[in-house]
């Protein structure tokens, strides 16, 4: 049977004393919260007993903070996965008690959107979303500010000028960066290259075709670029225009699906048995992807961090909701993963 987690465990793992231990467990003297931060760290991780008592002990100070979140697609596992490390976000926040309220659209229209906005800022401080930039959209986002309500943009930007924040990957770059790659692992003397864009009002779509067009304009021009693909960010789409693109395009070498949807050309790829014949570059490490890289149907996955994002914007959140007259707009930019077969 394993031993018992002790106080002289949680001392030594902590880096502190057990004096010190001993004042964060019983309260008898302030202790600075960062200290008592590292001590219920230590106990969470060692499976201490009392792990629930440190924690109301660490956190009891906090003021309350209402968060809502706005996302897409619940049945994606990427927000999933931003779902979860969202809340996981919120209960670690040192600086209050959060008490999300995350929602998804359930459609992409402007209506919509403004409807789930404005019934997340019923009951919340700050909201976050993910969305596309429709001028309806903006409108509502700066109403909300002038009620004291920010709006920070995740993912891919929106209402610029009068969302608080934006929280995401530099998108530019991420789609010259899909380019380089797809010109260094295709054929060097060239042939046909595709983007697949979910929709131009998704403002970080917008930003990654152009970086991917003018890489090639600028750094290879011995690629001809075809006719960017609209899919809507859905698998049935995606996955009939993939089938399509290597019907009509023989000469195809590579394409990069800059937002959803990728499973339906993942889908095809496979039907089509074209493993390691294409340089494709899709978005977010999901199962999906990561059973690609292995079978070496996708080339590179690029990845959001979503795990520091989510912390980066609840702070963000917190602080615009603890310091409501400052108003300075402005964004964030994340380091993205590269995820190859070797990686994962």
């Amino acid at each position: 049977m394993a031993r018992r987690p002790t106080i002289r465990d949680l001392a030594d793992v902590s880096g502190v004393s057990l004096a010190t231990v001993d004042r964060v467990l019983n309260g008898r003297h302030a202790v600075r919260e960062e200290t008592a931060r590292r001590v219920y760290e230590a106990a969470e991780s060692l499976g201490y007993h009392a792990v629930s008592l440190l924690k109301q002990r660490v956190f009891q100070d906090r003021p309350s903070c209402r968060l809502g979140f706005l996302l897409q697609r619940p049945n994606q596992s990427f927000y999933q996965s931003l779902s979860k490390e969202i809340e996981a976000a919120s209960a670690g926040n040192a600086e209050a008690k959060i008490i999300p309220q995350i929602e998804f659209a359930t459609s992409a229209t402007p209506a919509a959107i403004v409807e789930k906005l404005y019934t997340l800022a019923n009951r919340n401080q700050a909201i976050a979303m993910v969305g596309p930039d429709y001028p309806v959209v903006a409108t509502a986002v700066e109403e909300l500010r002038e009620r004291g309500i920010p709006v920070f943009s995740i993912l891919s930007d929106l209402a610029g000028g009068v969302r608080r924040g934006y929280i995401g990957l530099n998108n530019s770059k991420v789609g010259r960066t899909a380019a380089w790659f797809i010109s260094r692992t295709a054929n060097r003397r060239g042939g046909k290259v595709a983007c697949f864009v979910g929709s131009h009002r998704y403002h970080g779509h917008e930003l990654r075709e152009i970086g991917f067009r003018s890489f090639f304009r600028e750094n290879a021009p011995q690629f001809e670029l075809v006719e960017t693909v609209i899919n809507l960010e859905t698998v049935e789409i995606t996955h009939e225009a993939t089938i399509n693109l290597l019907k009509e395009h023989p000469d195809l070498v590579g394409f990069y699906v800059s937002g959803g949807g990728m499973e339906g050309a993942i889908t095809a790829l496979r039907e089509e048995g074209t493993a390691g014949k294409l340089a494709i570059v899709v978005n977010e490490l999901t199962p999906e992807s990561r059973a690609a890289l292995t079978d070496d149907i996708v080339t590179m996955v690029v990845g959001t961090p979503i795990g520091p994002l989510c912390t980066e914007l609840v702070e963000l959140m917190v602080t615009s909701v603890r310091e409501p007259t400052e108003q300075i707009s402005s964004q964030t930019f994340l380091p993205f993963n590269i995820h190859v077969s070797e990686s994962v």
